[in-house]
């Protein structure tokens, strides 16, 4: 969860940074100049979020057969029985 909200922000961060940059250089505006800077800005995100997991480190992984499992016994024993 803390690598899409971590990458969020980085990423309007990094299109803000990287639009004033390019306006310091004098580049003009145009779509060679936005593409740049959504690929530059999205690249930063992903290495954001990729940090971000790796500082969590790892985490367990439980398959999708044994999560139903448990959810069915939940709810199951939530019922009411007649």
């Amino acid at each position: 969860m803390w690598n899409i909200v971590v990458s969020t922000v980085v990423f309007f961060v990094a299109v803000w940074y990287f639009r004033r940059l390019l306006d310091e250089q004098g580049i003009p505006k145009g779509m060679t100049r936005s593409l740049l800077v959504l690929v530059l800005a999205s690249m930063v995100s992903l290495g954001s979020g990729a940090v971000v997991d790796w500082l969590q480190g790892p985490q367990p992984k439980a398959g999708a057969s044994q999560d139903m499992s448990q959810l069915l016994k939940q709810v199951d024993g939530e019922r009411p029985q007649n």
